[in-house]
């Protein structure tokens, strides 16, 4: 069994909601970001971290890279031409989803208040409602990469998410629509409703 060490409203739910596709069992600890618990098993703080036995994981992407590749589902197979446009899709979405959401947040509470840029945030909603029009384009079926589900469409609905919590502009109906049939998978329902160990 697997242990996710991470808050459900944190990236940690990526990795949740992989092990619900996955059919995995595990527990989750209810950690905050630089709180003891998440300093227990990742010096920095930062959540998620996964416990597979004695080894401590960290990083949501880097996670739910290992356990497609280790249970070989929700992934292409390494050296294949699917999985090299996997990981540009994956790499893509960090650059483009994930970072530009953390900037904001960086400069809405993380960063402290003497080091914020609140006028920011602005050219930041710019930017990620011009790469989920981008996205959008992108859509190749009722995945991202087409037929089969990935941890990329894992990534781009948190995120997704993410931005909707943040007070992002609303992401084009196509992503839009695309974004809330994934929210009804029974993985996802489930992921929200775990209860922390």
């Amino acid at each position: 069994m697997y242990t996710v060490v991470g808050a459900t409203k944190s990236r940690a739910f990526r990795v949740m909601w992989m092990l619900e596709e996955l059919g995995e069992s595990y527990t989750q600890i209810d950690a905050g970001p630089r709180s003891p618990e998440a300093k227990e098993y990742n010096p920095t703080g930062k959540i998620p971290a996964l416990l597979d036995g004695d080894e401590v994981l960290t990083d949501s992407v880097a996670i739910m890279t290992y356990l497609g590749d280790k249970h070989g589902k929700l992934t292409a197979p390494a050296g294949t031409i699917a999985r090299a446009r996997q990981d540009a899709m994956t790499f893509w979405l960090i650059d483009e989803f994930d970072a530009i959401l953390w900037a904001a947040a960086k400069h809405s509470f993380v960063f402290p208040e003497e080091q914020r840029v609140p006028e920011v945030k602005d050219s930041l909603k710019a930017e990620f409602t011009r790469a989920a029009d981008l996205l959008a384009r992108r859509l190749q079926g009722p995945f991202l990469l087409g037929d089969q589900m990935t941890h990329a469409d894992i990534l781009a609905v948190h995120c997704i998410n993410w931005s909707i919590g943040a007070g992002f502009p609303r992401v084009n109906d196509e992503l839009g629509q695309w974004a809330a049939a994934m929210r009804h998978r029974d993985a996802f329902k489930a992921a929200q409703a775990k209860q922390p160990a």
